[in-house]
């Protein structure tokens, strides 16, 4: 891990996206919370702010850093749901793996909620 005692605490953000593509109908299903497991962009949204928190424990040399904010947010369109994650942080490095590693995990919730009722996603 590459040493940052010589930095300087800044306010650090970052924002990435994921997409889920899917079936008009299964998007139809999400949006009436017709599926089997039920809130899916509710969990995402959990699943996603966990996944910043925990970063530094599955990507080997990212740094543990103390999260000041971590918002995801859907974009529901006809056939896709794109999940943006923004991260902020006063720290001394910076953020942008966190902000990636949640909007991916919360794609990957999207998929598996999802994957009963749509196994073309």
């Amino acid at each position: 891990m590459k040493s940052i005692t010589s930095k300087t605490d800044t306010l650090r953000k970052a924002t990435a996206s994921s997409v889920v593509v899917a079936a008009a109908q299964t998007i139809e299903r999400l949006k009436s919370n017709d599926v089997p497991k039920k809130d899916v962009l509710i969990i995402a949204r959990a699943a996603g702010v966990m996944a910043a928190k925990k970063t530094q424990e599955i990507i080997p040399y990212c740094h543990p850093i103390p999260i000041d904010s971590v918002d995801i947010d859907f974009e529901v369109l006809t056939d896709r749901v794109v999940v943006t994650a923004s991260v902020e942080a006063i720290w001394k490095t910076g953020v942008e793996m966190e902000a990636l590693t949640a909007s991916s995990v919360a794609a990957l919730t999207i998929y598996d909620m999802l994957k009963p009722v749509d196994k073309n996603m």
